[in-house]
């Protein structure tokens, strides 16, 4: 079993970047693909971005995609979100997931897919 920790989360400017940091205990972070969800107040939550456990392969959703990049240090058993170019339509609250299951280079892209769940850091860009 593994426990995360999101942090990170702050209040910016459009156009300002943030890393968020999804720090693992329990276990070898290594072992699990990790992926980043966010929930907006009124919405559903939705895919961001993941990665796989070699950290070579990632996926990331359309919204986000050249602004956002994931890695991940495992030997600090940590995985990273860096947001760019920040919007005021990314303010959600961002959850880091993680599960062990599947193949090496495989990236999870669903939330049903993961298994182990944060408590989230709150994002929010003011315009």
């Amino acid at each position: 079993q593994v426990q995360l920790v999101e942090s990170g989360g702050g209040l910016v400017q459009a156009g300002d970047s943030l890393r968020l940091s999804c720090a693992a205990s329990g276990r070898t972070f290594g072992d699990y693909a990790v992926g980043w969800f966010r929930q907006a107040p009124g919405k559903e939550r939705e895919f961001v971005g993941g990665i796989s456990r070699s950290g070579a392969s990632t996926v990331y959703a359309d919204s986000v995609k050249g602004r956002f990049t994931m890695f991940r240090d495992n030997a600090k058993n940590t995985v990273y979100l860096r947001m760019n170019s920040l919007k005021p339509e990314d303010t959600a609250v961002y959850y880091c997931a993680a599960d062990p299951g599947g193949m090496w280079e495989q990236v999870y892209v669903r939330s049903s897919q993961y298994g182990y769940w944060g408590q989230g850091t709150q994002v929010t860009v003011s315009s």
